[in-house]
C-alpha cells in the first residue's frame, strides 16, 4: 500500500468484530460440519463436504484480508482534529451544487465507505476536492458526468 489506511475508531471496531465473528464463531462451526461430512464416506458427491470446503476457503481469504487491513490501519479519531473549521478526515460536510441541491457527506476510510449512507471514502474525487475547505469555499470536482462546483455550507465533527 502506498498510502495509509486511515479509518475511524468505529470503522476499525467493525473490522475487528467481523474478524472475531468469522474466526471465533463461523469458522469453528464450519470445521465441525466438514469433519462430520468427511466421516460420512464418499466425498466426491457429499454436498456438505464440498460446500463446507469452499466456504472455508472464502472465510480464510476474508480473514487474511481483514488481518492485512487492520495491520495497515491508522486509526484517526475525527473528534481530535486540530482545525475543525476545515474539512479533514472524519468531517461531516453539507455541500450544495449549482442547483442548490444539498447533500450531507462524511469523509471516512476506504474500508468503511458507503455512498448510500452518505459516507464517502477519504480518497474519493469529491472528498479530495473538499479537503482543507472552509465554510463558503467553492470546489470544482471532475466527475464521470463532467465538472461540477460544490459550495461548502457547513462542517461538523463528532463530539
Amino acid at each position: 500500500m502506498d498510502r495509509p489506511n486511515y479509518i475511524t475508531p468505529a470503522g476499525f471496531a467493525a473490522l475487528r468484530r467481523e474478524y472475531d465473528q468469522l474466526l471465533g464463531e463461523e469458522r469453528p462451526k464450519l470445521v465441525e460440519v466438514i469433519a462430520w461430512a468427511a466421516g460420512n464416506g464418499d466425498r466426491s458427491e457429499n454436498g456438505d463436504y464440498i460446500y463446507g470446503r469452499k466456504r472455508l476457503r472464502e472465510i480464510d481469504r476474508r480473514l487474511g484480508w481483514l488481518a492485512k487491513r487492520m495491520k495497515a490501519a491508522k486509526v484517526v479519531d475525527p473528534a481530535a482534529q486540530a482545525d475543525k473549521r476545515r474539512v479533514w478526515f472524519g468531517a461531516t460536510v453539507e455541500i450544495a451544487d449549482e442547483d442548490d441541491q444539498r447533500r450531507l457527506l462524511t469523509l471516512v476510510g476506504d474500508d468503511e465507505a458507503e455512498a448510500g449512507a452518505g459516507r464517502i471514502s477519504w480518497n474519493a474525487p469529491l472528498a479530495r476536492a473538499l479537503r482543507g475547505a472552509v465554510v463558503g469555499d467553492v470546489r470544482r470536482v471532475l466527475l464521470p458526468a463532467g465538472e461540477r462546483d460544490y459550495e461548502v455550507m457547513a462542517i461538523t465533527y463528532p463530539a
